[in-house]
């Protein structure tokens, strides 16, 4: 049974990301994990901003349906394999907010050097897992390696994923990318951002990992990661 606290914050998210212009039509969707491995998930082909607590559904452990009148959404096995590669996860959060999917689309990854709170708070950079179909053999090919390296991922074409060990971290780590999507496009028209340099983002990244934040660093863009 999805307790009804979790119920409340599920539709207090689902409700700010329609305020902030996150979600269209049927976009965007959540899953908190409940405390018997099971997924409390917002249903599929609904508009967040009107769901309620009662349209919610829960799953078990592999994705199957043990209650509610929806059905699960297409992007499920997105959730699922970021549940199972990361075990410190408790929710999972995607949409589609503007800046951010933009970059996205324009098949480009974000570096978080120019921002300091967001190298401590997202990691060195937003990676993208590229232009390819969801469920795609290509897109497991680049989205899984990515899980355990970021909290947050692009998809070209299909938003952000983010996750975290609570719905509202997953929700803030998705504000923050967006938030810095839309510092970085501005930036263009004044020449680009400009960067830290490595030795302060080796001294934020040491803050990351203080703060519990730090994770494996990412072989495939040890650009990202300078050297201690």
């Amino acid at each position: 049974m999805i307790p009804k606290e979790t119920r409340t914050d599920i539709i207090r998210f689902c409700q700010r990301m329609d305020v902030k212009n996150w979600v269209a039509n049927h976009d965007g969707n959540i899953t908190v994990k409940l405390a018997g491995g099971e997924l409390a998930t917002t249903p599929t082909g609904r508009f967040k901003g009107d769901l309620t607590e009662e349209d919610l559904v829960e799953l078990n452990a592999e994705g199957k349906k043990t209650a509610g009148t929806g059905g699960p959404f297409s992007e499920l096995a997105i959730h699922l394999r970021v549940y199972k590669t990361r075990p410190d996860v408790k929710a999972v959060v995607h949409a589609h907010p503007p800046s951010a999917t933009a970059v996205g689309c324009a098949n480009q990854e974000m570096i978080t050097w120019a921002v300091p709170e967001a190298v401590v708070s997202l990691g060195p950079g937003i990676p993208l897992a590229g232009l390819t179909l969801p469920n795609s053999d290509a897109f497991w090919e680049e989205f899984l390696p990515l899980i355990q390296h970021y909290d947050a991922v692009l998809v070209a074409g299909n938003g952000v994923f983010s996750w975290g060990k609570t719905l509202e971290q997953a929700f803030l780590r998705m504000e923050l990318v967006e938030h810095l999507a839309t510092i970085l496009l501005k930036t263009i028209a004044l020449g680009g951002p400009k960067l830290l340099d490595p030795k302060e983002v080796t001294q934020l990244l040491k803050k990351r990992q203080e703060a519990g934040l730090g994770l494996p660093p990412d072989p495939a863009r040890a650009h990202w990661f300078p050297a201690p």
